[in-house]
C-alpha cells in the first residue's frame, strides 16, 4: 500500500496562524497512521510565493519580491519543525525544480491545443487570486465583494492573456467525478462541485501581463507581450513538481511520480475547493496525466464566527505560542523531538514542550469533524484538556505506571475469561478496529472517540480490580495478571494515540519499557501480550489547568489591547464560569430548617409535552472527587449504561463526602446540554432535594440497572 498526502502550499504574505496549523497537523496525523501500517508514505507541504498579492506585499514593505519571500517562507518551515510535523518535503514555488516542471506541464497543454490568446475583461480578487463573474460575487451597496474574503474585487480591463480551454473538459470531468465517488470528500463538497460544473465551465485566463512576479511563460507571445503564469496553475503544479524529475526528458515518468501520484490525497480548506476540484483536474486531463485519488476538503476554524485570517488580527492565534502556553515545563516531551528526528532546539528555535504540542493537536482534531467548521474558544479548549487529557489519559497513565513500577506483570491466559479482563479486552479490540476505520475514512475525531472509550475502560478496570488490595492481600498471581492486563491495554493506547499525540505516545512507551520508544510504533493487534514486562512511573503527562493557569494562558496569547475582541478571554471565561456555577461563588447560605414547606409563589404550570422533553435516567456513581478551589462542587463519574461513564459536576460537596457517593444510584437529567464548569465539561445534572441547602439525592432501588429510563 502507498499513501501520499499534501497540504495546500501557504501564501507568503504573513506568518503562519492556527488555521494553517490545523491543516498541517491533520495531514501529519494521517501520514503517521499510514507509516504505522508499514505503507510507503510521503507528506508534502510548502509555500506559494508568486502572484500579484506577493508583489504588492513586497512593494508595501519596500523590498523586492524575492527578498520578501526569502524572509517569509522560512517562517512556515520553522513553524512546522517546531510543531514536530514529520513532512518528507517542503517545496517553494520559487525553486528551480518547480519552475521546470510547471514549464513541462504548460508545453503538454499547448501540445493538446488547449491554449489560445485573447483579452480578459472581468472581476479579479487579489486576495485569493481568483477570477469571478458577477453571479458569483456578493454586493455591498455599489461595491462587488469576493464571496470568500468579503473584500472589494478589482476590475481587469481587456488584459491580453493566454486562455485555457476549460469548457472542453466539462463533460469529461463530470463523468470522472460521478464514476469516482472518492475523488471529492466529504460528500457535501462533492455535491457542491458537481453543481458548480453543471452551471457550465468557461475558458480560464491562465496568464497575466499586468505584473511580473511569477513564472515566465515558456512560449513567446506572437504579439510581443511578456506573460507570467496564472498563480493557480503555477501553485497547483507543486503536487507533482515535488515528485517529478525536472531534468528528465519526461519529468512525469520519475520513480516517485509512478509510486506516489496515483495515491495522492490533497487536504485543503473549503475556500480553495474550486481550484483543486475543477481547475486542477482539467489541467491534468489536458496534459494527459492521472488525477489525484482524493481532494479532501475541511471546514474553517473561526474565532467568534470569523474565519481565522492573517488580515484580521483579532482572529489570529499563533500556534507556537499556543503550544508553549499549554505545555508544562519539565513535563513530557520537553526536548521537542518526534520520532527521533532532528531536535527543534537551537539558538533561534527553542524547544516546545511536547505536552503543549500534543494538547493543541488533540483539541484541533477532536473538537470538530474534519469537514465541519469549528469555533475556537479558550473555554472549550480548557474543557477538553482537563476532562480528556488530564482526567482520563493522564490519570490512567499515572495510576498504571505507578502500580507497575517494580512489580511483576504478566497476562495469565487462564484468567483472561474473568469478566473484568474480558470486558477490557473486548473494548480494546473494538478500539483498534474503530480507530483504524476512522483514520482510513479521514475522521480523526472518531478515531479519538474510539481510543478514549478504551482509556476510560482502563480507568474503570483499575477501579474494579483494586490492585492495591490484591497486593495487600498477598494475591501475587492475580495481581501480576491485573498489572499485565493493564500494561497491555496501555501499550495499545500508546500506539493508537501516536498519530495525534506523538510526544505522549513516546513518553508512555518509554515508561512501559519499549525498546524503541522514540520510533514509529507498528499498528497494534488487539491481542493482549503475555510477556513478562518491566515499567517505571511516568512523569505527569497533562497536569490539570486550574483557573490561575487558564488565565495565564489567555494572557500569554491575547494582547491586552485585543482582549475586548478576542474569544474566551480571562474576564469572559471567568464570567462564564460564574454564570455556570453561581452557587460556588455565593456566600454560604443559612442552614435549612428541618421541615420544608412549599414555596409561597408556586411556579406556573407547564404542558405535559414540555415535561416530556426531559430525559431522566438512572445513573450509578463510579467515582467522585472534589473540584479544586470550589467548596460546593464535586466531579462525578456516572455510569448511565453507555459505553463510557459521563462526567457530571454537581454542587453537593457540602452535603456529601466524595467517598460516600461511590456506588450510589442517582437520577440524572441525561439530555441536558453540556456545560463547562471550572474548566470541566459537565454532561448532565444530578437531581437533589432541598431549598437553601441539599437535604438528599433522588434515587431508586439498588436493583435498577444504570441507564434505565425514569418515567
Amino acid at each position: 500500500m502507498t499513501f501520499y498526502i499534501t497540504t495546500p502550499i501557504y501564501y507568503v504574505n504573513d506568518v503562519p496562524h492556527l488555521g494553517h496549523a490545523y491543516t498541517t497537523i491533520c495531514a501529519d496525523a494521517f501520514a503517521r497512521f499510514h507509516r504505522m501500517r508499514g505503507e510507503a508514505t510521503r507528506m508534502l507541504t510548502g509555500t506559494d510565493e508568486h502572484g500579484q498579492k506577493v508583489e504588492e506585499a513586497a512593494q508595501k514593505a519596500g523590498v523586492s519580491p524575492r527578498q520578501h519571500v526569502d524572509e517569509v517562507a522560512p517562517r512556515f518551515a520553522h513553524t512546522w519543525r517546531r510543531l514536530g510535523i514529520a513532512a518528507d518535503d517542503f517545496i517553494r514555488t520559487t525553486e528551480a525544480r518547480h519552475g521546470k516542471v510547471v514549464g513541462a506541464l504548460w508545453r503538454r497543454i499547448v501540445d493538446h491545443g488547449d491554449l489560445y490568446l485573447a483579452s480578459y475583461q472581468g472581476w479579479y480578487c487579489v486576495g485569493c487570486e481568483g477570477f469571478y463573474t458577477e453571479s458569483t460575487l456578493t454586493k455591498d451597496g455599489d461595491t462587488w465583494l469576493c464571496p470568500t474574503h468579503k473584500r472589494p474585487v478589482a476590475w481587469v480591463d481587456k488584459e491580453r492573456t493566454w486562455f485555457f480551454r476549460m469548457s472542453k473538459y466539462q463533460q469529461p470531468l463530470l463523468d470522472y467525478i460521478e464514476a469516482h465517488p472518492e475523488f471529492i470528500q466529504p460528500e457535501a463538497y462533492r455535491n457542491e462541485v458537481l453543481a458548480f460544473i453543471k452551471t457550465g465551465l468557461r475558458d480560464l485566463s491562465v496568464s497575466r501581463t499586468s505584473f511580473s512576479w511569477g513564472i515566465p511563460i515558456p512560449d513567446p507571445d506572437p504579439e510581443g507581450h511578456q506573460h507570467v503564469m496564472y498563480v493557480w496553475m503555477d501553485a497547483l503544479t507543486n503536487y507533482i513538481s515535488a515528485l517529478a524529475d525536472p531534468d528528465a526528458a519526461d519529468p512525469f515518468a520519475s520513480s516517485l511520480m509512478t509510486l506516489f501520484w496515483p495515491h495522492a490525497v490533497h487536504l485543503i480548506g473549503k475556500d480553495i475547493l474550486r481550484f483543486h476540484a475543477v481547475y486542477w483536474p482539467c489541467f491534468l486531463l489536458s496534459a494527459g496525466l492521472p488525477l489525484p485519488k482524493t481532494v479532501l476538503s475541511h471546514g474553517w476554524w473561526t474565532v467568534r464566527g470569523e474565519k481565522i485570517s492573517k488580515s484580521m488580527p483579532a482572529t489570529r492565534i499563533d500556534p507556537i505560542q499556543l503550544a508553549r502556553a499549554l505545555g508544562t515545563p519539565g513535563g513530557a516531551g520537553d526536548d521537542g523531538r518526534v520520532d527521533g528526528g532532528a531536535a527543534t532546539s537551537s539558538a533561534d528555535s527553542p524547544s516546545l514542550p511536547g505536552s503543549g504540542v500534543d494538547a493543541m493537536r488533540y483539541y484541533l482534531l477532536r473538537e470538530v469533524p474534519l469537514g465541519n467548521d469549528g469555533d475556537f474558544t479558550f473555554e472549550s479548549m480548557f474543557a477538553r484538556y482537563n476532562a480528556d487529557l488530564a482526567n482520563d489519559l493522564g490519570n490512567l497513565v499515572n495510576r498504571a505506571t505507578t502500580l507497575l513500577e517494580g512489580q511483576p506483570a504478566r497476562v495469565r491466559p487462564e484468567l483472561c475469561g474473568e469478566p473484568r479482563t474480558a470486558q477490557l479486552s473486548r473494548v480494546a479490540a473494538e478500539a483498534v478496529a474503530d480507530t483504524e476505520q476512522a483514520f482510513t475514512a479521514f475522521a480523526p475525531h472518531r478515531a479519538l472517540e474510539a481510543i478514549w472509550r478504551l482509556v476510560r475502560e482502563g480507568n474503570r478496570y483499575v477501579d474494579a480490580c483494586e490492585p492495591w488490595k490484591l497486593k495487600k492481600a498477598g494475591k501475587a498471581d492475580e495481581l501480576a495478571h491485573v498489572l499485565g492486563t493493564l500494561h497491555a491495554a496501555l501499550t495499545l493506547i500508546a500506539a493508537l494515540i501516536y498519530p495525534v499525540l506523538p510526544h505522549s505516545s513516546a513518553t508512555i512507551r518509554a515508561a512501559l519499557g519499549a525498546d524503541d520508544a522514540q520510533g514509529v510504533p507498528a499498528w497494534p493487534s488487539a491481542a493482549f501480550s503475555q510477556a513478562e514486562v518491566a515499567a517505571h512511573k511516568s512523569a505527569p503527562l497533562f497536569p490539570r489547568l486550574d483557573a490561575a493557569a487558564q488565565e495565564a494562558i489567555v494572557a500569554a496569547l491575547v494582547p491586552p489591547a485585543a482582549r475586548a475582541a478576542a474569544p474566551g478571554d480571562a474576564a469572559e471565561a471567568a464570567a462564564q464560569a460564574a454564570q455556570a456555577v453561581p452557587a460556588a461563588q455565593a456566600p454560604p447560605a443559612p442552614a435549612a430548617p428541618a421541615r420544608v414547606t412549599a414555596p409561597s409563589q408556586p411556579l406556573p404550570p407547564i404542558e405535559f409535552a414540555d415535561f416530556g422533553k426531559v430525559e431522566l435516567r438512572v445513573g450509578q456513581v463510579k467515582a467522585a472527587v472534589a473540584v479544586p478551589k470550589a467548596k460546593k462542587l464535586l466531579q462525578l463519574s456516572v455510569d448511565l449504561g453507555e459505553p463510557a461513564p459521563r462526567t457530571i459536576v454537581a454542587g453537593i460537596a457540602e452535603a456529601f463526602a466524595p467517598e460516600a457517593l461511590v456506588g450510589k444510584k442517582v437520577i440524572v437529567v441525561a439530555n441536558l446540554a453540556p456545560a463547562t464548569i471550572r474548566g470541566i465539561r459537565s454532561e448532565g445534572m444530578i437531581l437533589a432535594a432541598g431549598e437553601d441547602s441539599i437535604l438528599g439525592l433522588s434515587g431508586v432501588d439498588a436493583d435498577v440497572p444504570p441507564g434505565t429510563r425514569v418515567r
